[in-house]
C-alpha cells in the first residue's frame, strides 16, 4: 500500500515537473522602465503581446489593439538580446507594419509576431512607447 502511494506521488511530481518545463523565462521591460522576468507557457500557442497582456505589463487598451493581426504596431517592442535568442525572420506583414510605425529601431519587432517557444528562453524585450 505504501509503495502504491509512493508511486502515485512520484507520478504526480513527474507530471508537475513536465508542466513546469513547458514554461520559458522571458524578461519584459515595461514602458516605465521596470523589468519583469516572467514565466511564459510554450504549450498554449501564445505570443509576447499576449504575455504582456496576461501579466498586465502595459496599460489596458494600449497593446494588442488589433488582436495580434500585425495591423497596428501597438505591441512594438525592442529585442535587446537578438544575438543570443533565435527569432524567426520578420514576415512581410510585420515588415510593412513596422515601416508605417513610429519609434522604430533596428531591433524593433511586433510582440504579436514573436511566438512563445522553447527556443526563446531568456528573451529580453523592452516595450516601445505607446503611440
Amino acid at each position: 500500500m505504501i509503495l502504491i502511494i509512493f508511486l502515485m506521488l512520484f507520478e504526480s511530481l513527474s507530471l508537475q515537473k513536465e508542466y513546469v518545463m513547458n514554461d520559458v523565462k522571458i524578461t519584459i521591460i515595461d514602458r516605465n522602465g521596470n523589468s519583469h522576468t516572467v514565466d511564459a507557457p510554450t504549450d498554449m500557442n501564445m505570443n509576447v503581446m499576449e504575455v504582456v497582456r496576461a501579466y498586465e505589463l502595459a496599460e489596458e487598451g494600449t497593446i494588442g489593439i488589433c488582436g495580434g493581426m500585425a495591423m497596428c504596431a501597438s505591441c512594438q517592442c525592442y529585442v535587446l538580446n537578438e544575438e543570443q535568442v533565435p527569432l524567426l525572420e520578420k514576415s512581410p506583414d510585420e515588415e510593412a507594419m513596422l515601416w508605417e510605425a513610429v519609434n522604430v529601431k533596428e531591433n524593433s519587432r511586433l510582440g504579436c509576431q514573436i511566438a512563445i517557444t522553447p527556443e526563446i528562453e531568456g528573451l529580453v524585450v523592452a516595450l516601445a512607447p505607446a503611440e
